[in-house]
């Protein structure tokens, strides 16, 4: 299969969009569409039917994506350099500092050359992906992009609205109780639920859950659930705008000249563009509609890989210890991928 979109909740269901793909401004009402754009938002049509829409499990999906017998690729990887990314770190935190800006979500960009194998084999690793995950694909003639995410951009269903703030990130070896108790990272965090619950506060009423903790693929994360009560039909087209992108991939403020200046950031460190990007997949017969921020995954075109990785630049954001977050957040898609060497 040469052209195709993937998409699993945490439960484990899942589906296989198989092209050519028909594409529309607004949700079908039948469902079935996958939700692909890119970070800036540029396709204004990005609901794409499938031709074809299959469930997909651990047990079909070598069949469907013919790829039985292939071998899971072997990548070599280039060792990232610091210069562009120290230097928007630097501009960023500078910002910051003289409060112009309150966060920003600089991205560093680690690069392969694919020596041999398939990275098609990867969907059985996103398939099997660990239940607080939402597994995500589209390749196009081999060129494209797949991960797994713990992040929930909203999922709609009826009336209510669920989304998260996912945000802070736990240093290496730190405990369970110093990570709870980091200014820093609680900080960063608490700027993207004052943001999101400041939004929804306009949809209806908001119902945030107290700060828990988010741990996979080796990383521990802060963590808040945040449910609305619509007062109105929304439309789920309209609220990806609405939303995205939070401060937990993007800026804060979130006005047209500083979402430029992150768009900026982003050409200069050549970030894959789907990389922070909204992805979905509303559900045939339901209609319930589920929108994710596609991080934690990799891209890939012709014989080159690309693994980005961000973090969030607040007041106490320090450089040593964000490069140390990006690495451990590209190794942690390497390990869900089974790339490690």
């Amino acid at each position: 299969m040469t052209d195709f979109a993937l998409f699993r909740l945490p439960d484990g269901r899942a589906w296989l969009g198989e092209g050519p793909f028909t594409s529309s401004a607004a949700a079908p009402a039948a469902g079935g569409a996958f939700y692909i754009n890119d970070f800036d938002l540029t396709d204004p049509e990005p609901w794409k039917t499938p031709a074809r829409l299959h469930p997909l499990t651990l047990e079909n999906h070598a069949a469907l994506l013919h790829v039985n017998g292939a071998q899971p690729p072997v990548i070599n990887w280039a060792k990232p350099a610091t210069e562009w990314f120290k230097m928007a770190f630097r501009r960023i935190r500078r910002e910051v500092l003289a409060r112009r800006i309150e966060k920003m979500v600089p991205v560093l960009t680690e690069v392969g050359a694919l020596a041999s194998g398939s990275p098609l084999k990867l969907i059985e690793r996103i398939l099997a992906a660990p239940s607080n995950l939402w597994a995500y694909a589209h390749l196009r003639d081999g060129a494209g992009f797949l991960g797994a995410t713990p992040e929930l951009l909203f999922r709609l269903r009826g009336d209510e609205l669920e989304t998260m703030a996912l945000a802070g990130t736990a240093k290496p070896g730190s405990s369970v109780e110093s990570f709870q108790n980091d200014v820093k990272e609680i900080d960063e965090h608490e700027i993207v639920v004052r943001y999101l619950t400041e939004r929804l506060a306009q949809l209806g009423s908001v119902r945030r859950e107290p700060r828990s903790l988010c741990q996979t693929s080796g990383l521990t994360h802060f963590q808040s659930r945040i449910t609305v009560k619509l007062s109105q039909t929304t439309d789920p087209a309209a609220l990806v705008p609405f939303l995205h992108p939070t401060p937990a991939v993007g800026c804060l403020p979130r006005d047209e000249s500083t979402l430029e200046r992150l768009r900026d950031y982003r050409r200069q460190l050549k970030v894959p563009s789907f990389f922070g990007a909204p992805f979905g997949f509303v559900e045939p017969g339901t209609g319930t509609t589920h929108l994710v921020v596609a991080i934690r995954g990799i891209a890939c075109e012709g014989g080159q890989v690309r693994l980005p990785s961000g973090c969030g630049i607040v007041g106490g954001s320090a450089f040593d210890h964000e490069w140390r977050e990006l690495r451990l957040k590209r190794e942690a898609v390497l390990r869900l991928l089974g790339l490690q060497a």
